[in-house]
């Protein structure tokens, strides 16, 4: 089936109140709503709702039945975003290389500026998540680039891998196996395309599974490392799950949160044990760096704590 997004126009009160409904309803299922002011500054909203398995038409009731009485007077529209499209096209006209410390997420045409010591994820405009644009992997980015400066970590987990960018990100610094795992086949599928492409296919161990429930996972558990950019009502869900799989002393990089998810995301964890070690935000948008207390062995971890924001000094 086609992907499908389906877009309701209001004003700002009215925006957050259904994009709240929206999320409730949906992000469980790993199905992200999004809001954003279209066009910039004009105090007019637009809330997305992405779904890959599903007719437009489908699409829209959908919607319709999560507002319920709530959806009284607004117009769902929905748009198929085509397979077919030409995504390497689209991303030669509208996507730049992105710095994140060290790393520079670049598209197949712009391989002439990763230079020096930089080190290049190439990562074209596909149907998956994860082209280092979104200030959440921009937030991950930053976030492991001062981590893999601190230490060497065992064994390590990406999960909702998308395009793979983060996993490959750690392969290329640790020349060492990453899991990566995603509900979406398409997801992984691309990933082990585009591991081919950043010369670490041998070290990704690419699953597709629903959350943590697969054995797979666990086998190859626990983890040093649990990168987790997905959404905020997924991540509160699998807080205990995460913990279970994140060995003593492990780190957790948390992203795919709105600044307002922030602190009720962080609380989930901390009831779970995890102690906040960094907070990063770009755009309004959060990366949190956890850590479970345990012997570290003397991985070298320095002990700062603290907010890090976009232009600040990630190495």
């Amino acid at each position: 089936m086609p992907t499908v997004q389906v877009d309701l126009i209001a004003g700002n009160d009215e925006a957050e109140r259904i994009a709240r409904l929206l999320e409730a309803a949906f992000e469980d299922e790993g199905y992200p709503v999004t809001r954003e002011e279209t066009p910039p500054y004009s105090l007019i909203w637009t809330v997305s709702t992405l779904f890959w398995d599903t007719e437009p038409d489908e699409a829209i009731a959908r919607v319709k039945d999560a507002l319920g009485t709530d959806a009284f007077g607004l117009d769902p529209t929905a748009q198929v975003l085509d397979d077919n499209t030409n995504w390497i096209a689209q991303s030669l006209e509208v996507l730049r290389p992105v710095a994140a410390g060290r790393f520079m997420v670049h598209g197949s045409h712009d391989r002439a500026a990763v230079t020096g010591s930089t080190i290049g994820l190439e990562i074209d405009a596909q149907m998956a998540f994860g082209t280092g644009h979104h200030a959440t992997t921009w937030g991950c980015l930053a976030a492991l680039d001062r981590l893999l400066h601190q230490r060497r970590f065992g064994r390590v987990l990406d999960l909702g891998t998308g395009t793979g960018v983060l996993a490959f990100a750690v392969a290329k610094v640790q020349k060492s196996v990453i899991v990566g795992t995603d509900i979406d086949r398409v997801a992984t599928d691309i990933a082990a395309v585009n591991a081919g492409i950043n010369g670490v296919a041998p070290l990704m161990r690419l699953i597709t599974a629903d959350g943590l429930s697969d054995r797979r996972i666990a086998d190859r558990g626990p983890y040093d490392l649990v990168i987790a950019n997905i959404l905020a009502r997924p991540l509160m869900k699998l807080a205990r799950a995460i913990r279970t799989v994140t060995a003593p002393g492990g780190t957790l990089v948390l992203s795919g949160l709105r600044d307002v998810d922030g602190p009720k995301v962080e609380w989930a964890y901390r009831l779970q044990g995890f102690v906040l070690r960094e907070r990063r935000e770009k755009d309004h948008w959060l990366t949190l760096v956890m850590d479970k207390p345990g012997s570290t062995r003397a991985r070298g971890r320095r002990a700062d704590r603290g907010v890090v924001t976009a232009g600040a000094n990630l190495g």
